[in-house]
């Protein structure tokens, strides 16, 4: 499986203003700049995963062949960031179109929730299906999906020292002023190890993957 990161995991998230919640770090330069770290994932869906195609027969790719046409949409969560997990529900909708509209019609589809920690290890996969239902006569159906992800709060906390990093007052004129603390090297690995994402999209085959890519 190819993951995709929809954002950068070492960015810390701006925000315009609000004090940081247990877990999060707030980091406040000279300028006034202020930005928020959660222990939540980022959500989000990798490049190419978000949409299949279902074909009939199955081994065509011509344009005439295609049955089913699904895509993943409407992207939400919910995080809770109350206990030792940080417990995170993914919901999603599911459109999807057919080519012939006739009689009712049921059809079945894998989905996946991918937990990738530093932005390319897959620590946790977990395949399920939503099914969308064709009345008779009409071409469109939609479905809603949820998924849920578990992360160690621990493990998505930064260690203390790191936090004191990010946190250090710096003000105009002094040495490190205008030193990102997120180039020290060690600081951007922490950083890595504790920024979590949570990742949903249909389970494709590889030939799907290929079609997804190349089409």
């Amino acid at each position: 499986m190819k993951i995709v990161r929809l954002a950068a995991p070492l960015a810390v998230a701006a925000v315009l203003a609000g004090c940081s919640r247990d877990g999060e770090i707030s980091v406040e330069g000279g300028v006034g700049i202020q930005a928020t770290r959660t222990a939540c994932p980022i959500v989000g869906v990798p490049a190419n995963t978000g949409d299949i195609t279902l074909f009939d027969p199955p081994a065509s790719r011509d344009a005439a062949a295609i049955d089913v046409v699904a895509n993943i949409t409407n992207v939400r969560s919910q995080c809770s960031e109350t206990g030792d997990d940080v417990i995170t529900t993914v919901t999603f909708d599911v459109l999807a179109r057919r080519s012939r509209a006739d009689a009712a019609r049921t059809v079945t589809l894998p989905y996946f929730i991918a937990i990738v920690r530093g932005g390319t290890n897959v620590t946790a996969k977990r395949v399920a299906d939503v099914t969308i239902s064709f009345p008779a006569g009409q071409p469109r159906g939609q479905a809603q999906a949820t998924a849920t992800s578990v992360i160690s709060r621990a493990a998505a906390t930064l260690p203390q020292e790191v936090r004191d990093q990010l946190t250090k007052r710096r003000r105009a004129g002094q040495e490190d002023a205008a030193i990102d603390p997120l180039t020290a090297p060690g600081v951007r690995a922490a950083v890595a190890r504790a920024t979590f994402e949570a990742l949903v999209g249909f389970q494709l085959t590889d030939e799907q993957l290929r079609y997804n890519a190349t089409r």
